[in-house]
């Protein structure tokens, strides 16, 4: 394949010829497989790129590109968004979240909702704000939400050395950290699932570099490491199609002027020192062994579900979500009977409409006018599609 630069996309002229060249290159690729193929792409931040874009229509004849578990907001399992929930309630206690976990519904309630009714629930910008939060208010208890992949993790790693080491007392963290290489053998290992490659995660690999995929290597899984313009998504798929064709599969880094063959060694050691791998309870996945990260002995004292106990709120899911399959690929939001009628970004019924990397939400705004093939029908009551309220008698 000939050179490119990636940065190309800069110059429109430059970028439009590149383009007219790798594409039918890639669609002959595909052709002498013989089928169409269908590829995963895991970010969320991937999704947002091919649908905005216009590189997922574009492809969309002999590509078929899958949106996988990429946002860290659509995977967090009901009963975690149940816990949080019941933090808020929890008197003398200050919970501290980033934004898009505001308006993720709950089986009775949202946090957004729950800080209408009077609950101290307040959007932070990164975890260095919440210990402030801490000393700014001693008398009470603020829990931070730790939601993320391991993108975020060190962040929350870094805002419980510091409070350790300010001896800060009424910290504290509920951790529903996840790792992404086991959802992707999961995946790999379900029967019922067939994918021909994937499109792995530029910043998720920034942290855990090419050598943290070995296992789809030696699942002989193809993968590609892509960045996020256009260009890169073309050329990744299109090595990802080549990869396809080989024996032997190699996880391939097609994002190397960000990611390293051993990521950042840095992070790495922060995250090991301030967290262990557990088993972890994904949406759509049920639990996955050693698939998220808890808060290591060194610094348990800060660890919300030890310190901070609250009643196991009952969970219920809601009836006609898909947003677990969503996260797993084996449906579109567009096969979902509640997309764009009942459940919208303004009144989401499920995670996956409410995150920006939300593949549904990322569905209503890009993907709509390219499927106009179901009848719009009229909103459903909302607090009674979420089971919030009972039917009228």
């Amino acid at each position: 394949m000939t050179t490119v630069n990636l940065l190309a996309y800069r110059d429109p002229e430059l970028f439009a010829r590149l383009l007219r060249r790798i594409i039918p290159a890639l669609e002959e690729q595909v052709q002498k497989l013989g089928r169409r193929v269908r590829i995963m792409e895991v970010c969320g931040t991937h999704t947002v790129s091919f649908s905005r874009t216009g590189v997922r229509q574009v492809l969309a004849d002999f590509v078929e590109l899958i949106s996988g578990p990429g946002c860290p907001v659509c995977v967090t399992d009901q009963s975690d968004i149940d816990h949080m929930i019941a933090y808020a309630k929890r008197p003398g206690t200050v919970v501290a979240t980033f934004g898009d976990m505001m308006q993720v519904p709950g089986s009775a309630a949202s946090l957004r909702r729950q800080r209408a009714e009077g609950a101290d629930v307040r959007v932070v910008y990164s975890p260095s704000q919440a210990v402030d939060l801490a000393l700014e208010n001693p008398q009470k208890q603020v829990v931070l939400l730790g939601v993320g992949f391991e993108t975020t993790a060190p962040g929350v790693a870094l805002s419980l050395k510091r409070a350790a080491r300010d001896g800060v007392r009424n910290y504290f963290v509920y951790s529903v950290h996840k790792l992404t290489p086991p959802a992707l053998k999961a995946l790999v290992e379900d029967p019922d699932h067939r994918l021909d490659g994937f499109l792995l995660p530029g910043h998720v690999s920034a942290i855990i570099g090419r050598r943290g995929w070995t296992l789809l290597e030696l699942l002989n899984q193809p993968a590609v490491i892509g960045g996020f313009e256009p260009l890169d998504l073309v050329v990744s798929v299109y090595r990802l199609v080549q990869e396809m064709k080989r024996p032997v599969r190699l996880v391939v880094n097609n994002y190397g002027r960000v990611v390293r063959e051993d990521g950042n060694p840095a992070a790495q050691r922060l995250l090991e020192e301030t967290f262990e791998a557990a088993p972890a309870r994904w949406r759509g996945f049920g639990m996955l062994p050693q698939s998220g990260l808890e808060i290591s002995e060194t610094y348990r004292a800060f660890d919300a579900r030890v310190a901070l106990p609250v009643d196991r709120p009952v969970t219920k899911a809601v009836r006609g979500c898909r947003c677990g399959e969503v996260v797993k690929g084996k449906e579109t939001p567009l096969q979902c009977r509640l997309f764009g009628t009942a459940c919208t970004p303004e009144r989401p019924l499920g995670p996956c409409m409410v995150s920006d990397e939300g593949t549904c939400s990322i569905y209503y705004q890009y993907e709509r006018s390219h499927h106009r093939d179901r009848r719009e029908e009229p909103h459903e009551d909302y607090a009674l599609a979420r089971g919030w309220r009972q039917p009228d008698a």
